[in-house]
């Protein structure tokens, strides 16, 4: 039999006369890394941009990992509230003329934040993690807000605990964050109203409704109550 008409080993053990092919064969030489992506189907953060929209609920709890679209619960009620009041507290320090990037960013640009942005932390396969919130600073100005994906790193990640799927994974996700490069993750608690704050290689700070929450040392400056962020809008509850 004539050998197959590209160059990768991982492939050429399906491409047989007595059993049928699992897949077409690539037209041109593809790396292991391919090889694996192909045969197991993996989508990469591109493919899955692009096929996200036709997810349930335009696939807003969805995300990539190792190349496998992974579908999480609704979150709680309280989800809403929460990233409601952060938008209000972070918008008031980072558009208020209070944020200090240059202590964070050598080109000193600007502090913004993105809402469910999603965050290509790895590479073949890749892996596409949407936090409800993450901070970026420096670099062009509010240049990851037109973006599906970035692999750019924000200076903040803020996680909700929301929902007992969520709370499980929550310190494999964690760690995720700090070895991906970074330096601040907020976890902010809706059970119990809390938040913690984890940075590498330190201990986690617990901050709860009686506490105020700071934004140093990535975000000096910002301060706000923690009970804020469970506090629902009067428009709500009418």
């Amino acid at each position: 039999m004539e050998s197959p008409p590209w160059q990768c080993p991982r492939l050429q053990s399906v491409y047989t006369v007595s059993s049928p092919l699992i897949i077409d064969p690539p037209p041109t030489a593809c790396t292991d890394a391919e090889a694996r992506r192909i045969l197991r189907n993996m989508l990469t953060a591109e493919e899955f941009t692009e096929t996200k929209f036709d997810l349930p609920e335009g696939g807003r709890w969805c995300e990539l990992v190792a190349g496998d679209i992974r579908q999480f619960d609704p979150p709680d009620g309280l989800y809403g509230t929460v990233v409601l009041n952060l938008t209000k507290a972070l918008g008031k320090h980072l558009h208020g003329g209070q944020s200090q990037p240059a202590s964070v960013s050598d080109d000193g640009g600007p502090a913004y934040a993105c809402y469910e942005l999603g965050l290509v932390t790895c590479r073949d396969p890749d892996t596409v993690r949407c936090p409800p919130v993450s901070v970026f600073v420096g670099g062009d100005a509010f240049a990851e807000m037109d973006r599906e994906v970035t692999e750019s790193r924000p200076v903040l990640v803020i996680e909700l605990a929301s929902g007992n799927q969520r709370r499980t994974g929550m310190t494999d996700r964690v760690l995720e964050w700090h070895g991906w490069g970074v330096p601040c993750v907020w976890v902010i608690d809706s059970a119990d109203k809390s938040v913690h704050v984890a940075e590498p290689d330190r201990e986690v700070k617990v901050r709860t409704t009686g506490d105020t929450l700071s934004g140093d040392p990535v975000l000096p400056g910002l301060e706000f109550p923690v009970r804020e962020l469970f506090v629902e809008p009067e428009w709500w509850t009418r």
